[in-house]
């Protein structure tokens, strides 16, 4: 099979690359350049000249073809631009859930297609399974602790038949062993940083020169104003530092942020008994349930039950979601999550398969 690996420079892709050559396939690396964000600075961005010079040297070594290509500017456009202005509608996107939707996954696959490539594989931390009928099945990591299933529910049947994620099968301390002993360079390299284009991660400091002074307040759980600050963007469901709200009576996090008010509140009303999702997609192609039926309660999850994560590291946790169209309501019946932010994604598992999810755009406090 002739396969495009994305390589970014990391022991991952490399991994995956010299599995796939062991295996036999026609193998290409390629190396994205995404470095081109709002800010300029050459280097500081995602995918720097030392991953492209690290991507490099193990395709070198592992003797497959190499190329670079640009997607800075899908890269600015879909993922930067886009995490700017969901700060400035007060909402808390996920950074990595767009670049996968928008450009490191579904472009690249798209692109790989077009040029004549049989399938894309990447280093991402998840597993693939097909039925006899060649449905597939996107499973969590046999390392829980790597797992990225969360960042790509929303692929679809048809790219999932050209998509091979060999690294999934292995815990991380195995792929840097195995790595070690093929002699390739990034055996040892750390992990990069959750955002990518914000390697120092002042994230206030990368948005105010963006977003610049936005006067709001602070608002009390009676709806009552209890200061000032100078900009939403400053800050995220469930913080409790730097509000400077001090002398309370009891520790204030932030509860929710609507355009440029910041609701704060006790730590108990950071827990969230029910949330809405839109812009729902599933991985089986279409739901498992329709109409407004449970999908806890459908004979085909029954006795294995359904989970939502709301957080790129969260834990599951069990509810129950009626489904219709692309939108579902999550109740969380037995144990809460705590701060649930409006942009982020809420995906749904059904035991270590990961059926689907959408974005968060509404939540209701348990009290």
């Amino acid at each position: 099979m002739k396969v495009l690996v994305a390589m970014s420079g990391g022991v991952d892709s490399s991994m995956a690359a010299a599995l796939l050559v062991e295996q036999g396939h026609d193998v290409t690396g390629v190396h994205l350049k995404m470095a081109a964000t709002p800010s300029g600075l050459p280097g500081k961005g995602c995918c720097t000249l030392d991953d492209a010079r690290d991507a490099r040297r193990v395709a070198d070594r592992l003797g497959i073809a190499f190329a670079v290509w640009d997607f800075s500017a899908a890269f600015a456009e879909r993922v930067v631009d886009d995490f700017v202005s969901e700060y400035e509608a007060g909402r808390t996107p996920n950074p990595c859930v767009r670049c996968n939707e928008r450009v490191k996954y579904a472009a690249l696959l798209d692109r790989a297609r077009a040029v004549g490539f049989d399938a894309l594989a990447t280093g991402h931390h998840v597993r693939l399974r097909r039925d006899d009928d060649g449905t597939a099945h996107l499973w969590r990591a046999a390392d829980a602790d790597k797992d990225q299933t969360y960042v790509l529910y929303m692929a679809d049947q048809r790219q999932l038949v050209a998509t091979l994620w060999p690294v999934g099968e292995y815990r991380k301390s195995s792929l840097r062993a195995m790595a070690a002993e093929r002699g390739l360079l990034t055996a040892a390299k750390p992990d990069s940083s959750d955002i990518c284009f914000i390697p120092d991660g002042d994230l206030a400091g990368f948005l105010r020169p963006r977003l610049g002074q936005r006067a709001g307040s602070f608002v009390g759980p009676d709806g009552l104003t209890l200061g000032g600050h100078d900009g939403a963007y400053r800050f995220t469901v469930g913080q409790r530092r730097g509000l400077g709200l001090s002398g309370r009576s009891q520790p204030l996090y932030v509860t929710a942020i609507n355009g440029r008010q910041v609701h704060v509140g006790g730590r108990e009303r950071l827990r969230c008994k029910r949330l809405l999702a839109r812009g729902v997609s599933w991985i089986a192609g279409h739901p498992p349930i329709t109409g407004h039926q449970p999908i806890a309660e459908h004979p085909l999850l029954a006795g294995i039950g359904l989970t939502a994560q709301v957080r790129y590291r969260g834990r599951p946790l069990r509810c129950e979601a009626d489904i219709v169209g692309d939108v579902a309501q999550v109740r969380f019946p037995d144990e809460q999550p705590e701060s649930v932010a409006t942009g982020q994604a809420v995906v749904f598992y059904s035991g270590r398969e990961c059926l689907g999810g959408g974005t968060i755009t509404k939540s209701w406090p348990v009290t």
